[in-house]
């Protein structure tokens, strides 16, 4: 007869690198608002080099404050880590959480930005927010922390034209 010992399933720990994440691998639901989410970060697997990540967020959706009404823009997010990365289904619950939220392009647009600058102390970042026409108008909102590091290759923004831009 086998030793129970033998009989009995291992567990597999989580890797050090995602031991508190509490998002990846469930069945994560959005936050009610920006507030309220949690935006996770895993360890640098390369700290020591100066990189560019990128997020698109093409279906990005917000409410405008005055009417209600949902707003829509696309988003461009490009930062160079430092010691932490952003987990990425955290930061696409961040984004729905927008969905309720009523604020107005300029807000929505920082409010992602310094997020992120909170949660990973990136060495860089800039936001492009591409807000689709409403009235006829589309507004653009960029940021960024000041001059990316020197030698990275930082790519156009990439975002093509749509109907209200030229």
């Amino acid at each position: 007869m086998p030793a129970a010992s033998s009989t009995k399933k291992k567990s597999i720990a989580k890797k050090p690198a995602t031991r508190k994440m509490t998002m990846l691998g469930t069945a994560a639901k959005p936050a009610a608002s920006p507030d309220e989410a949690l935006l996770e970060t895993a360890p640098n697997p390369h700290a020591g080099s100066a990189y560019l990540v990128r997020f698109t967020a093409p279906e990005f959706t917000s409410l405008c404050p005055v009417t209600g009404q949902p707003d829509f823009a696309h988003l461009v997010i490009d930062y160079v880590p430092s010691k932490l990365i952003v987990e990425s289904k955290s930061l696409k619950l961040f984004l729905t959480s927008f969905r309720n939220h009523g604020a107005f392009h300029e807000d929505c647009t920082l409010l992602v930005a310094k997020k992120v600058i909170d949660a990973v102390k990136p060495k860089w970042l800039r936001i492009g927010g591409y807000w689709y026409p409403r009235g006829g108008m589309p507004i653009d909102v960029f940021y960024q922390t000041g001059e990316p590091p020197r030698g990275l290759w930082v790519p156009e923004t990439g975002v093509p034209p749509y109907r209200g831009r030229g």
